[in-house]
């Protein structure tokens, strides 16, 4: 089971600490209480999805030997106009550089990623509408 611990600081400020050690400000707008000193959790949500898919990406693209030199992942999302304002539509990019990558092996990591392996993705299935697309730069 993995586990988290996040403490108020001050203000709005709060640390979450990862069970495996790692730690991350967090902090609201001041036009709202906070300080302005640290992330968003909903930000920390795209972060995570960004993270984890482009991990996949990486790790399969490594896995074919693929020639890469760059994984960036950008990721946008809409959240609605109500509260909880949750996400409703998401939007993420891959941006894979490398040197004669294959146009198949980054669509299908980008797929395998998107469709069976991303845990953050799979768990925000059916709450936001999620699209994917990816571009190749050659260097």
């Amino acid at each position: 089971m993995m586990q988290a611990k996040v403490k108020w600081t001050d203000g709005l400020q709060f640390v979450g600490e990862s069970g495996s050690g790692h730690a991350i400000v967090m902090d609201a707008d001041a036009e709202v209480g906070g300080t302005n000193t640290g992330v968003r959790p909903t930000e920390l949500l795209l972060i995570g999805l960004g993270g984890c898919s482009g991990m996949d990406v990486a790790s399969i693209l490594q896995k074919k030997r693929e020639q890469v030199t760059g994984v960036e992942v950008n990721v946008k999302g809409e959240k609605a106009d109500e509260h909880p304002k949750k996400f409703t539509d998401i939007e993420v990019e891959f941006v894979v550089s490398g040197r004669n990558l294959s146009e198949t092996a980054v669509k299908k990591a980008v797929d395998l990623s998107m469709e069976k392996y991303c845990s953050v993705k799979a768990t925000l299935e059916g709450v936001a509408k999620i699209k994917y697309s990816y571009k190749i730069i050659s260097v």
